[in-house]
């Protein structure tokens, strides 16, 4: 049986079967001994994205008290969620994502706690996922951008629309005419800016 940490573009913590290329964590949210999240869903603002092999290093998942392993379907999954790059693991990625996010957001290259600031404000509505609205047609947006329309949710890659799943992506149709804003704003500025 799946544990409970799979995550979705809304930044619900779900059990499903397919892992993902992606893990990550927003601290420790889970009870080691049972393997179950606790009641909140995260213990701090930096909420990251980490690469699943790095250096040989295997960990049991929920398995102690360090951090919570999540995991992501991709990258695009985890920014709709409102996490970004680790600068340990990804110190590559965690850089070229820094560079954009500040060059998109008119601001000096910033520290990682300063983007989980302005990202925290941006991902949450209370306990619940913050929608915001489009200012330009769905189509416009930047590759790896999501939205939701309808409850589901979709990705904007190369001006095509595919509506995501914990199992990939299928080419959709939907017309996104009432979509609203999953991916934060700060993050859609960093791809609009370059970031892969």
């Amino acid at each position: 049986m799946p544990l409970q940490n799979r995550v979705s573009p809304f930044g619900e913590i779900v059990a499903a079967a397919h892992r993902g290329r992606f893990t990550g964590n927003r601290g420790i949210i889970h009870d080691p001994a049972t393997k179950t999240l606790l009641n909140r869903r995260w213990s701090s603002k930096a909420w990251i994205t980490c690469v699943c092999e790095f250096r040989g290093r295997r960990r049991k998942v929920m398995g102690g008290r360090s951090w919570t392993e999540l995991f992501f379907l991709d990258e695009a999954t985890s920014f709709a969620a409102g996490h970004r790059p680790c600068f340990y693991c990804r110190r590559d990625d965690a850089t070229a994502f820094r560079d954009a996010w500040a060059k998109g957001n008119g601001r000096a290259k910033p520290y990682a706690t300063e983007m989980d600031a302005v990202l925290h404000g941006e991902r949450l509505d209370g306990r619940q996922k913050r929608l915001h609205p489009l200012h330009i047609a769905a189509l416009k947006l930047p590759s790896g951008t999501m939205v939701t329309s309808g409850g589901e949710s979709y990705v904007i890659a190369r001006g095509e629309v595919w509506r995501w799943s914990f199992a990939g992506y299928s080419r959709a149709s939907a017309s996104l005419a009432d979509a609203r804003l999953l991916t934060p704003p700060s993050i859609v500025n960093a791809l609009r800016e370059g970031y892969p």
